[in-house]
């Protein structure tokens, strides 16, 4: 899928073939025109400022913050350069050297346990996701990679939270009955700071070792299983009060203890308790003491069976 040749846009093309010159020796394979390069820089510059504007933030100059191999990787995948998805595939995520469709594998696992079609299908859809969004008129998503964050991870980030959303639509679909809000069911955000990302994690490993067994159980049923407050209490064989007890505790505990250490860490804008728990689910979703096989460990400890996905 090519694209049509934009125009350079005046006072970027000199910046452009400096990172074409750069990129092109750690990225020998792929060509992408600098034309092409500067409309992009161009664009990834007007997309993170407005929304620094939107935040009341510092707006940044052409370069500045810029992940140039990331960039230009991402560029080249909108202009339909084969090599540049051939790189993208091959991608690294860091992690234990792991592939990049290997990462979204395991992370399909964790969103459909036990369903192994559905995850490959959601892994092999993604590409095509990648080019066209969920709608028509939406655009390529990734065009609205912004370049100022790395893009393994927020190709993983997007991943997760496009399937969550059709999880989400599919839960809803379903009659709760009179089952309260599920306010257990935290939101993943589109967008989030990496370097904030990363000191939640951090804090949020010491709340992780407090954890009783009782409420590691309650939170991988409640949102790895996506069983309602009344669905774990039948299937724990207790009491729903004791669930609603319980899920309050958890999330009182949460908040005491990672609010004083962000902002210990510099936090400075507002609304740190929806940061919190957009950031809760995928950090569950990935921890290894609360994956399907740590799970059912502990039910089998109760002589109980790990629930079928409730969706």
């Amino acid at each position: 899928m090519e694209s049509g040749t934009p125009k350079p846009l005046n006072g970027n093309e000199k910046e452009a073939r400096m990172v074409r010159a750069f990129c092109g020796v750690h990225l020998p394979g792929i060509n992408l025109q600098h034309e092409k390069l500067a409309f992009h820089l161009q664009r990834c510059k007007e997309l993170f400022n407005a929304k620094c504007r939107a935040k009341g933030l510092h707006e940044k100059s052409l370069l500045e913050g810029l992940h140039f191999l990331d960039f230009y990787l991402n560029s080249s995948c909108i202009e339909g350069l084969s090599t540049a998805w051939e790189t993208l595939f091959a991608s690294k995520t860091g992690r234990h050297d792991q592939l990049l469709v290997d990462a979204l594998r395991s992370r399909a696992a964790r969103l459909f346990p036990g369903d192994a079609t559905r995850q490959e299908d959601t892994v092999a859809e993604f590409w095509g996701f990648l080019l066209t969004g969920e709608k028509e008129t939406s655009g390529s998503v990734l065009e609205k990679y912004d370049g100022r964050r790395p893009l393994i991870p927020w190709l993983i980030r997007v991943f997760h939270n496009s399937n969550l959303t059709k999880l989400r639509q599919s839960k809803h679909d379903k009659p709760l009955g009179d089952d309260e809000a599920d306010e257990m069911y935290w939101h993943a955000p589109e967008i989030s700071d990496e370097h904030w990302h990363q000191e939640f994690r951090l804090a949020a490993q010491e709340w992780l070792e407090t954890l009783s067994d009782q409420e590691k159980l309650l939170l991988g049923l409640r949102v790895r299983y996506r069983l309602t407050q009344r669905e774990a209490a039948s299937f724990l064989g207790i009491h729903e009060s004791n669930v609603s007890r319980l899920t309050d505790k958890i999330r009182q505990n949460f908040v005491q203890m990672i609010e004083p250490k962000l902002i210990n860490a510099g936090w400075s804008g507002e609304d740190m308790i929806a940061f919190v728990n957009t950031e809760m689910e995928t950090l569950i979703l990935d921890e290894p003491r609360l994956s399907s096989e740590s799970l059912a460990v502990l039910l089998a400890k109760k002589g109980l069976q790990p629930p079928l996905q409730n969706i």
